[in-house]
């Protein structure tokens, strides 16, 4: 039978695994613990396409890949020219009308396919003991939650925050740990730990740890009520920057796919603590954090209102230009948003730099952008034509429009551009126009 070889040396010799003990013991495989190899599970009967699908490591011995799928094999089999591969791509291959090696791509001079039983061992083990080691630590985990859990009930004080620390980390770390701390109860007793009396030291480890969780309707209806929502609040104005975060993913969990509790999240102080957390320029998880809630709880007039009462437009304009730009496509959405109502339009006039960056923005990076800030054009536009107008051309609007009537883009984009280019060209004589635009090639 063919036998597996390693195109390795071990202490100048060629290595030829002959038998799974010798593989461990010179360290082919890495990782594989030889006081382990070949022992038999209890109770389990371990499936390698199961353990190789759960598992999905990112990185397996070369020596375990098919060449021609790049996968884990399951049922290596070993052509005449001593390559092997996975049986069902090697049929696959010759189905195609191949008589050839894929690898060295010598012909064949025999069909035969020989089971490499050997490097299959190889692999069911590394496999089996990864597989197993995962099992473990996730028995050990779920363990450990709920005997935090339980420890949560009894402590108080500085004991109660080291516990929901730990806690917070575990479920971060490990699905099998918040799948525990759902099932064991440990929602409801985290909603249960926050409160008017609660510290902000317990309140953001509570945080944390609903963050990371999934919560259903219940859970979520627990959590939306008045002082529940003021403390999260609080802490988003004076908690650490991943405090900051947690709350205002908390925070978006509890409002999206449910009915929006105005008067609660109506607050100067969640916004104001949100424009902070999008201003600081360390953090760009932050930032996207604090956009994204935003823009969700922009779908609402009452909020749009006290937004720009805060100052938002001038300090979302400002901060346009050093976005990235999954945040910055955020930033142009709420732009819009707020364009829809008078103070808002009234904000974007009287910002000194909207037009000009919104001009800046047209035709970059995606259609979407184009669109935001030709929305947000229009706006300003039906507020103040002839200022606008003025302003527009001198940034170099008209040259924009044309270029994007010309476009591939959304047709109502182009419309949109046509009837914003001739309010532009209304306060100019036909030559002047041209002139301003620095287009008389391009317009004959």
């Amino acid at each position: 039978m063919p036998m597996f070889q390693p195109s390795c040396k071990r202490d100048g010799v060629d290595g030829q695994i002959l038998d799974l003990d010798t593989a461990v013991k010179d360290g082919v495989l890495g990782g594989v613990d030889s006081g382990v190899v070949g022992t038999a599970v209890v109770g389990e009967k371990l499936d390698l396409g199961r353990m190789i699908e759960e598992l999905d490591l990112c990185e397996v011995p070369s020596v375990f890949i098919c060449p021609i799928s790049l996968e884990p094999m399951q049922d290596p089999v070993t052509l005449c020219t001593g390559q092997t591969y996975e049986r069902s791509n090697i049929l696959k291959w010759f189905s195609l009308g191949h008589l050839t090696c894929p690898t060295t791509m010598q012909e064949l001079w025999d069909d035969t396919l020989t089971p490499n039983t050997t490097l299959y061992r190889l692999i069911f083990t590394w496999f089996s003991q990864k597989y197993l080691l995962m099992k473990k630590r996730s028995e050990d985990v779920q363990g450990r939650v709920l005997e935090l859990v339980e420890t949560l009930k009894k402590v108080k004080g500085q004991a109660r925050v080291l516990a929901l620390k730990e806690l917070h980390q575990v479920v971060a770390a490990h699905a099998t740990a918040r799948k525990a701390l759902i099932d064991g109860g440990g929602v409801s007793l985290m909603s249960s730990l926050l409160g008017p009396l609660t510290s902000h030291a317990v309140g953001s480890e509570v945080i944390g740890v609903l963050g990371s969780l999934n919560l259903d309707c219940e859970s979520k209806r627990n959590l939306v009520q008045p002082a529940k929502v003021s403390l999260m609040v609080d802490i988003l104005n004076e908690g650490s920057i991943e405090t900051k975060i947690n709350c205002t993913r908390l925070i978006q969990t509890l409002i999206e796919g449910n009915d929006f509790h105005l008067e609660i999240f109506r607050s100067h102080s969640l916004l104001v603590g949100l424009m902070r957390l999008v201003k600081d320029k360390r953090h760009t998880n932050g930032i996207f954090a604090g956009l994204r809630l935003l823009r969700t709880m922009c779908l609402h007039s009452e909020v749009k209102s006290l937004l720009v009462s805060i100052g938002a437009v001038s300090q979302l304009v400002e901060l346009l230009s050093g976005l990235e730009p999954d945040c910055l496509e955020l930033a142009l959405s709420i732009l819009d948003a707020l364009a829809s109502v008078p103070e808002g339009r009234l904000a974007l006039k009287d910002c000194s730099n909207s037009i000009p960056i919104m001009v800046k923005l047209l035709m970059r990076v995606s259609e979407n952008y184009t669109q935001y800030a030709l929305s947000i054009l229009w706006s300003v536009c039906k507020l103040a034509p002839e200022e606008f107008s003025l302003i527009a051309v001198e940034a170099g609007l008209a040259a924009k429009l044309l270029l994007l009537i010309q476009s591939n883009c959304n047709p109502i984009l182009k419309q949109q551009s046509a009837e914003l280019l001739k309010l532009c060209s209304l306060n100019y004589s036909d030559t002047i126009f041209i002139s301003k635009c620095k287009l008389t090639r391009t317009i004959q």
